[in-house]
């Protein structure tokens, strides 16, 4: 992977409100990452994949609507379940695929797997599988901005769980004290694994937690990407303006299981259901039909676009060679 560049330029950034061509690539973005977990669960189970999988269906309108409203030379810090912000960032979906196959093209050179795809030249930090540990490293990801003045903005994503870790206090209370450039957005999908998250947190709200160290927080409909957004966009701006980080909590639903192993006997089947009503990809291609002049046509082409870019992934993977055994102490600091 290249190094990030000390003194990138930003580049302008997009509209506060997406134009049509902005909706219809929120779309694409959606419906890409949706696509490719599911053809990534079916790889999986048919022993293409070698290591478990930490599904992101159901949450694709966070990653779509964070990214979408960051400019290209931002950074983004991600979780244990990081290919739809990788997909979001610009990451090669043949690059995360062959990452996930094992082969020596792939994102961290098959050294990471799933839950460490990156690439440091789009501004998408190697994701971080330690629950919390990102936070702390976002804000320093932040303060070297700052430092710089290069103009970025760090995105930070973690779960609900996250904020239970002490790594996120930290993380916190050193980007409100320092007035730091950084987005930190939870992904508040009810569960942090099995455990409810009313059993863990005693306030209504994770933003509740984050108004306690002086930052402007906001809880919104995670599955409403135009919400997610909107209020990226205008943190976004805040922080890009000198005024610090801010938190949004994303109120979201994972419709598989925390990982592979997972049944998922914590939930019910109506509740399930009820979120599967939520669909942000579903109730999004139903607001462009019913909004966008021309919408199906529009929508039939993405379609297309997407089933030939996942193919020509997964082609490029099977395609590419195992790593070399003797590559095994190579890219190794510690």
């Amino acid at each position: 992977m290249a190094a990030v560049p000390d003194t990138a330029a930003p580049q302008v950034a997009p509209p506060p409100v997406p134009d049509r061509a902005g909706l219809f690539r929120l779309f694409r973005e959606m419906l890409l990452i949706r696509q490719f977990e599911e053809i990534v669960n079916e790889l999986y189970l048919q022993g293409k994949i070698p290591s478990t999988l930490h599904l992101y269906i159901g949450q694709e309108a966070v990653a779509a609507g964070v990214c979408g409203a960051l400019q290209p030379a931002d950074y983004v810090l991600s979780t244990h379940r990081p290919h739809g912000h990788a997909l979001a960032k610009g990451v090669a979906p043949g690059a995360i695929m062959a990452e996930l196959y094992g082969k020596a093209t792939g994102t961290c050179k098959a050294k990471g797997g799933s839950m460490h795809v990156g690439d440091f030249s789009l501004g998408m930090f190697p994701a971080i599988a330690i629950v919390g540990g990102n936070v702390p490293l976002a804000a320093g990801a932040a303060l070297a901005s700052k430092r710089l003045k290069d103009g970025r903005v760090t995105a930070c994503f973690f779960g609900e769980g996250a904020v239970n870790e002490g790594a996120w206090h930290e993380g916190v209370n050193a980007a409100a004290i320092w007035d730091l450039p950084v987005l930190f957005v939870c992904e508040n999908n009810l569960y942090a694994a099995s455990t409810p998250v009313q059993q863990v947190i005693k306030t209504d709200t994770v933003a509740e937690r984050a108004r306690a160290y002086g930052l402007p927080a906001l809880t919104i409909d995670g599955n409403d990407v135009l919400a997610v957004y909107q209020a990226t966009a205008e943190a976004a701006a805040r922080a890009r303006a000198g005024n610090g980080p801010t938190l949004i909590e994303c109120l979201t639903y994972r419709q598989c299981g925390h990982s592979r192993s997972d049944p998922r006997t914590y939930r019910t089947k109506d509740e399930e259901a009820a979120w599967k009503l939520k669909d942000p990809v579903d109730t999004y291609r139903a607001w462009l039909t019913q909004t966008q002049a021309g919408a199906e046509a529009e929508l039939a082409a993405i379609q297309a676009e997407v089933t030939a870019t996942i193919q020509a992934a997964i082609d490029f993977a099977e395609a590419s060679p195992l790593p070399d055994p003797a590559d095994i102490y190579s890219d190794v600091f510690a």
